[in-house]
């Protein structure tokens, strides 16, 4: 095993044989996103596309609680309480959900536990995604009165079609591992015991597979998935979201742990 330097000790990267792995450590927050860990993974996946030695990358989180169970909220207030502040997470955050996205190597997200929100959009930037029977899924962002940006939004619909976007966009519920493998979330559900060698069995089929075949049919599935949208009017929708009077009650109600007052302006 060999370690890779990550910037951050709340990413944890290191190499095991033909495997690289990428571990969000932040279990005391059930591995909630901060924004050293979202600047952490483009350089990480940097590293693991630059070795021929690796074939496969998995991406996991620490404990058994959660894979990643959304974005730090208790950065909010300084993160993104500003349509500025708002704009510069949006960038670095899209900026590592790209580097998975349009990694080379073949990406699993090894899901056990919580995967919310923007951990949802992280898995959803991997090729496969296998889960333990326990992992629960949701988007939260009704909530919160969060917008949902246009790319993450696009990444839903492809994998699970517009009505199921709509009910997990609308209902903001939690839902079983069993309903996410039905919508199309999973490619693999198994027994927490199971999991790992689950994931043993896909990186080992893909490290005897030939490298330029995956990137190329990775590349071209991307391509001929490409669907145009009006950009501009769903980050004017996003914009319209975080500057309302909803989404400061969301992030108040959210800090005081009680249910939001929404008012629809």
């Amino acid at each position: 095993m060999t370690t890779v330097e990550s910037g951050t000790e709340r990413i944890l990267a290191r190499k095991e044989g033909a495997v690289g792995w990428l571990t969000f450590n932040n279990p005391e927050r059930r591995n909630a996103v901060s924004v050293d860990m979202w600047e952490a993974i483009p350089r990480v996946l940097g590293a693991y596309q630059a070795d021929p030695e690796i074939r496969a990358v998995v991406l996991t989180g620490a404990g058994d609680k959660a894979f990643v169970s959304g974005a730090d909220i208790s950065q909010f207030d300084k993160q993104r309480s500003s349509q500025e502040a708002v704009q510069h997470y949006e960038e670095i955050a899209e900026g590592a959900q790209r580097a998975i996205l349009t990694c080379d190597k073949p990406v699993i997200a090894r899901i056990r536990g919580f995967c919310i929100g923007g951990g949802l959009n992280i898995a959803n930037c991997c090729d496969l995604r296998i889960a333990s029977d326990d992992s629960r899924f949701a988007i939260p962002a009704a909530k919160m009165g969060l917008g949902y940006r246009g790319s993450s939004m696009k990444m839903l619909v492809d994998a699970v079609g517009p009505a199921f976007a709509r009910e997990i966009m609308l209902t903001a519920r939690q839902f079983t591992a069993a309903e996410a493998k039905d919508m199309g979330l999973l490619h693999k559900v198994t027994t927490v015991d199971g999991l790992d060698a689950a994931v043993r069995e896909y990186c080992d089929m893909i490290a005897a597979n030939a490298p330029l075949t995956m990137r190329a049919s990775k590349r071209i599935i991307r391509e001929v998935s490409r669907a145009t949208y009006d950009e501009a009017m769903c980050k004017a929708l996003v914009k319209e979201c975080m500057e309302s009077e909803d989404y400061k009650e969301g992030r108040k109600a959210f800090m005081e742990k009680r249910k939001p007052a929404f008012k629809g302006r």
